[in-house]
């Protein structure tokens, strides 16, 4: 079982920057079986650059959940799992992050779908998620936003593994 993940945010992980949006998919390996998807008021403000580049302003989310209040939700949808997301060291640590905060707990193995790109399909021009699926030819709705970018990893998932001949994500689900 896979959970696909994607986070918007106040910035980058270091300091008090926090979550505003999240988007899991969970697949078993064929199909998508189960999601979750919120927008999250921070309870800080969102820097001009951020609101410019995802579109999520200090209005949208003013009446939206916090991270706390949907904990749950997001542990229950990635529990038993492995989670993958587009860089997933940014992602997890965000969600580690914000689990520390209400002293919970938050471990499930990862995986990398930037990395597993560049050894699937090597020789990309670039492996950022806009591009990459510009060159694979998959659909992004909705770019830097947790849903579409979220749903777009599902598709670039997908053909990783229908085209993973060396088992490199078996290789890391079994470790």
């Amino acid at each position: 079982m896979f959970s696909i993940v994607d986070v918007e945010t106040t910035g980058g992980i270091g300091g008090p920057t926090r979550l505003t949006e999240v988007a899991i998919f969970r697949h078993d390996g064929r199909q998508v079986v189960d999601s979750f998807h919120s927008l999250l008021n921070p309870g800080c403000p969102i820097p001009p650059f951020i609101q410019r580049l995802t579109g999520i302003t200090e209005e949208l989310v003013a009446d939206a959940p916090t991270f706390a209040e949907v904990a749950a939700d997001i542990a229950r949808v990635t529990e038993n799992s492995v989670f993958v997301a587009h860089n997933a060291p940014f992602d997890y640590g965000f969600l580690q992050k914000e689990f520390n905060w209400l002293e919970q707990s938050f471990e499930r193995r990862k995986l990398c779908t930037v990395w597993l790109s560049r050894r699937i399909f090597p020789g990309l021009p670039s492996y950022s998620l806009g591009k990459l699926c510009r060159s694979l030819e998959i659909p992004v709705s909705a770019r830097h936003r947790a849903h579409g970018d979220a749903a777009a990893t599902v598709q670039l998932f997908e053909m990783l593994l229908n085209n993973d001949r060396q088992g490199l994500i078996q290789l890391k689900v079994k470790n």
